[in-house]
C-alpha cells in the first residue's frame, strides 16, 4: 500500500497506536504532555531526568509504556530558539525512519503548541507532511522477498487537538508536495535497463491520464520531423529510442509557466566516456525530468490557479557505432549549428532543442532543471541548487520559493563572458568550453536559445542525488518548482 498521512482531532494521552512520535526542543516537558507522561507512568519525565534523552536535533528515545500507545518514541527538534519549519520537518522525517526500522504499519505524530516556536498551525502541518513522507519513503521493489521482513509503514496520523483546520490546509499542502516528491525519487532510483525514455514516457502519460493532463508523447519519427537535431544528435548512438514530453495543466487564462527536465537515462559521456568509478550514479541524470514530473503531481492534487506545461526531453547518451562524435556539428531546432566539443556535455544538447520547443507555448517564463555539471557541485557541494536567470523578478521569486520550502538555491552569474570559450571556427558556437567557471559556461550555452523570454535554469547535479551508504535520490527541486507555483500572484 502507498503510504499516507492524515490530521486527526484527538489527544495524545487517550490515542491507540502502535507508535505514538513526539518533537521535543531542549528542555523540561512540555505541560500539554503531562497527560501522556502520566498515562505512561512519568516514563517521559524519568528519561529527560536520566539525561538519556536531552532533546537534541535528531536525537531519539522509545519508551514502552503501559497506555494506549505500546511505544512512545520522543524525537528531539534542538533548542527551544532554534525551533523552525525545517526542525519541525526534520524531526518528522526521523520518526517516519525509526518507525519503518521499528516495523510498525501506523504512527501518529505530535507537536506540542509550545513545542511550536514562531511557526503557525498550518507551516507546521505542511512541514510535518513533507517530513513523514520523506522519512518513510524507502524502495525495495527490486529485492527479492524477504519472509521475516517487517511490516512496512503504511500511514502516519499528525494529531491536532486544538484547532485543526489550520494544521489541514498547510497538511494538504505538505502531503502533495511529500506524494510529488515520492513520485519522483520512485522514478529515479530505478536502473537504466528498467527506467529507459520509453517508460519515462509511459509514466508520464500514467499521470496525465490520472489527472486530466493533455500529453504529447513524440517518438523518433516525431522528433525528426520536429528537427530536433540536438537531441537527436546525443540519442543516435543508443539502440533505446529518444522520447520527446509534454505535459499541459490548465488552472487558469494567461501565459503558461514551462517547466523543462533533462531526462538522460542514462549518461556514460558518449565517445567522451566518463571514468568508471561511480558511473553507476548516471542513472540520476533524469532527475530534471524525475522532479518535474514529481512537481506535476502535486499540481494535480492542489489545482493551483496557474497554467503549467511539462516538457521532457529523454534519452541516453551512449558510445557506439553511430554515436556523434567530438568535433561533429550538429544542427539545433532553433536552426543554430553546434559543434560537438565534448559528447559528455550532453545535457545542454537536449535541452535547447526543448527550450526552443518550449516558445511555442507563449510562455509566461521557461524555468528547466537538470543535473547539467559537476562544476556546480564543486561550487555549490550538495546544499544548495544553483540559480542562472535573466529575470530579476523571476529570480526573486524562486530564490523566496527555495527560501520557503527549505529546497535551498543560491543565484550564480550567466554573463556574456562566460560564452567566451564557446567559440567555434566551424559552427556558430561550441557546445563546451573552458572548466573555469564551467557550470556558468554551461548556462550561458542555454541563454543562446531563450531569445528574450523570461528564463531560469537551476542546476541540481549537487542535491539531486546522494552517494556511498546514503546513496539515493532526494525529490529535489520538487518543494521548490511547487511552492513557487503555489505563490505566483499571491496565490
Amino acid at each position: 500500500m502507498p503510504f499516507e498521512t492524515a490530521v486527526v482531532q484527538a489527544q495524545p494521552a487517550g490515542y491507540e497506536t502502535p507508535l505514538l512520535a513526539v518533537a521535543l526542543p531542549r528542555g523540561n516537558l512540555p505541560a500539554s504532555l503531562e497527560s501522556v507522561d502520566k498515562a505512561a507512568g512519568g516514563a517521559l519525565n524519568r528519561v529527560l531526568a536520566s539525561g538519556d534523552f536531552t532533546g537534541k536535533k535528531d536525537e531519539t528515545a522509545v519508551i514502552y509504556p503501559s497506555g494506549p500507545a505500546s511505544r512512545v518514541l520522543l524525537v528531539g527538534l534542538g533548542k527551544p530558539d532554534e525551533v523552525d519549519r525545517g526542525a519541525i520537518r526534520r524531526a518528522a522525517s526521523v520518526a517516519a525512519k525509526r518507525a519503518r526500522s521499528l516495523g510498525v504499519p501506523r504512527a501518529a505524530f505530535y507537536l506540542p503548541p509550545e513545542a511550536r516556536g514562531k511557526v503557525s498551525p498550518a507551516e507546521a502541518g505542511q512541514a510535518i507532511a513533507e517530513g513523514l513522507n520523506q522519512g518513510a519513503w524507502q524502495y525495495n521493489e527490486l529485492k527479492k522477498p524477504n519472509e521475516d521482513k517487517k511490516p512496512t509503514l503504511e500511514r502516519f496520523d499528525l494529531l491536532a487537538h486544538d484547532g485543526p483546520a489550520e494544521v489541514i490546509r498547510g497538511h494538504k499542502v505538505g502531503e502533495a508536495i511529500g506524494a510529488g516528491q515520492t513520485f519522483a525519487r520512485g522514478l529515479q532510483v530505478l536502473p537504466s535497463n528498467v527506467c529507459t525514455p520509453s517508460y519515462v514516457a509511459n509514466a508520464a502519460r500514467d499521470l496525465a491520464q490520472r489527472h486530466g493532463f493533455e500529453v504529447t508523447i513524440l517518438d523518433k519519427a516525431g522528433i525528426q520531423k520536429e528537427k530536433m537535431g540536438a537531441l537527436l544528435a546525443v540519442a543516435q548512438g543508443s539502440v533505446e529510442e529518444p522520447r520527446f514530453i509534454a505535459l499541459e495543466y490548465k488552472g487558469a487564462g494567461g501565459p503558461p509557466i514551462v517547466l523543462i527536465g533533462k531526462g538522460v537515462t542514462f549518461d556514460t559521456g558518449g565517445i567522451s566516456i566518463k571514468p568508471a568509478p561511480k558511473m553507476d550514479e548516471m542513472k540520476f541524470d533524469m532527475c530534471g525530468a524525475g522532479s518535474v514530473l514529481g512537481a506535476m503531481l502535486a499540481v494535480g492534487e492542489l489545482q493551483p490557479k496557474v497554467n503549467v506545461v511539462a516538457v521532457i526531453p529523454a534519452c541516453e547518451n551512449m558510445p557506439g557505432g553511430r554515436a556523434t562524435r567530438p568535433g561533429d556539428i550538429v544542427t539545433s531546432m532553433s536552426g543554430q549549428t553546434v559543434e560537438v566539443i565534448n559528447t559528455d556535455a550532453e545535457g545542454r544538447l537536449i535541452l535547447c532543442d526543448a527550450i526552443t520547443y518550449a516558445k511555442r507555448f507563449k510562455p509566461r517564463c521557461i524555468i528547466d532543471i537538470a543535473t547539467l555539471t559537476g562544476a556546480c557541485v564543486i561550487a555549490l557541494g550538495h546544499v544548495y541548487s544553483g540559480l542562472f536567470c535573466n529575470d530579476e523578478a523571476l529570480a526573486k521569486a524562486l530564490l523566496e520559493a527555495a527560501d520557503r520550502s527549505l529546497d535551498l538555491a543560491w543565484r550564480l552569474p550567466v554573463h556574456e563572458e562566460y560564452g567566451e570559450s564557446l567559440r567555434s571556427n566551424f559552427a556558430d558556437f561550441a557546445n563546451s568550453g573552458t572548466r573555469d567557471g564551467g557550470a556558468s559556461v554551461g548556462a550561458n550555452f542555454l541563454s543562446r536559445f531563450v531569445d528574450g523570454f523570461s528564463w531560469a535554469h537551476l542546476d541540481i547535479a549537487g542535491v539531486a542525488w546522494r552517494a556511498n551508504a546514503n546513496k539515493g535520490a532526494t525529490g529535489r527541486p520538487v518543494p521548490l518548482l511547487v511552492d513557487y507555483l503555489l505563490n505566483l500572484d499571491g496565490q
